[in-house]
């Protein structure tokens, strides 16, 4: 039964967790006076750096810049071919494309919808420069498996960690975060999706200090000295650009937020884990329904929820049945390869591995369900109970 007008009040998809503190932060960096790109974003990254367990961390614009620089450094040039997923946020494959390489898309696993290791090996080919794998939703991918294959063909692995802050995977026997160099480069956003904020802005982290002296001289023009060595010296200093670059640079007033959120971020992924348990565990009456299954070796911070609902089911119909119940859904995943830059783009995207229908399954009929740290169990009642309704009244 759909709940009454009267009682509903709107579930958003997601909620960001911001407070006073938030508040208090961004007075430090006002009151200085330096507002971009100065301590707050040196400390941020020394916080978030240790907070992962990396040696190096590089605070830019957003996740898509970050991307970008990554690929750039990994040595990605106009040519050269790029393993990755289609099932993804767009900002993937679109980062490849700004390099002027070509995305080779290969399927993903059902279950976790992140990418199939075993069908990494048919989309080498002797172009093949990167593999940037996607940790999908939170969801770590299997990188054990996935970095065993790149380090015996000599290729990177870039980690699009983009959703993954605070998720975990269990290396050799001890539980590390995703971000401690598994791979060559890690590349995280702080969108207000996303379980940890800062408004906007992402984050580089590497054990290779030359991979991270490049995204230092790229995020800022390729200014051959820094902000701080300049306003610091007793001497005039000049500087020079060195080679192109780009303005990546992260504010220290997004920088400052994200000081605060980090230290949020261990509760609000004990939460969030607490809250998609008490899905699984109710949505597993729902016949036909399909979730996400986390693999033994994997914490996700599960920053979205995305189901599956089940064969013959009408997916709009049920995302506008609970809407008019007053919850908010969004579909599934997208698959890069069947918008209209890339539908265009086909004969540049070359596919080895036998197609991408398990991603184009998911793309058709995901849905995400609202999660957030202020969730109560009332609002995952009233989820569950809409979603079952609708799937009933919307299924053949």
């Amino acid at each position: 039964m759909s709940v009454p007008a009267i009682e509903r009040t709107m579930i958003p998809i997601a909620k960001p967790v911001v407070g006073d503190a938030e508040l208090e932060a961004v007075r430090r960096p006002l009151s200085t006076g330096w507002l971009t790109q100065g301590p707050e974003v040196a400390a941020f990254e020394r916080e978030f750096a240790a907070f992962v367990g990396a040696p190096h961390a590089c605070a830019v614009s957003n996740c898509t810049t970050a991307l970008h620089l990554a690929l750039r450094a990994a040595g990605v040039r106009a040519g050269d071919e790029v393993i990755t997923v289609s099932h993804s946020f767009i900002a993937t494959a679109n980062a490849i494309r700004y390099c002027g390489a070509v995305p080779v898309f290969v399927d993903v696993h059902p279950d976790t919808y992140n990418i199939d290791p075993s069908r990494i090996a048919s989309a080498l080919s002797p172009r093949t420069r990167a593999l940037l794998v996607v940790h999908q939703l939170g969801m770590p991918c299997d990188l054990a498996a996935i970095v065993e294959q790149a380090r015996r063909h000599g290729v990177p692995v870039i980690e699009d960690a983009a959703c993954a802050a605070g998720s975990e995977i269990l290396w050799n026997g001890r539980w590390e975060r995703i971000g401690r160099p598994h791979g060559d480069i890690a590349c995280f956003s702080f969108h207000p999706r996303k379980v940890m904020t800062t408004g906007d802005g992402g984050m580089l982290t590497t054990a290779n200090p030359e991979f991270d002296r490049q995204f230092r001289l790229w995020r800022q023009h390729s200014m051959s000295v820094s902000d701080a060595a300049r306003h610091t010296s007793q001497k005039v200093v000049v500087e020079e650009y060195t080679e192109l670059g780009f303005n990546y640079r992260m504010t220290d007033l997004q920088a400052a937020i994200g000081r605060v959120q980090l230290e949020r971020l261990p509760a609000m992924v004990e939460r969030r884990r607490a809250l998609a348990q008490n899905y699984l565990s109710r949505l597993a009456a729902i016949p036909g329904l399909h979730l996400p299954a986390e693999p033994e070796w994997a914490r996700s911070n599960w920053q979205s929820f995305c189901v599956r609902v089940p064969a013959g089911c009408d997916r709009g119909a049920v995302m506008q049945t609970m809407l008019d119940d007053g919850i908010s859904t969004r579909r599934g995943v997208m698959c890069a390869h069947t918008e209209p830059a890339y539908r265009l783009e086909a004969w540049r995207t070359p596919r080895r591995d036998g197609g991408l229908g398990v991603g184009e399954s998911i793309s058709a009929d995901g849905l995400i369900l609202p999660l957030y740290d202020a969730m109560s169990e009332a609002d995952q009642s009233r989820v569950v109970a809409s979603l079952e309704d609708a799937i009933g009244r919307h299924t053949e």
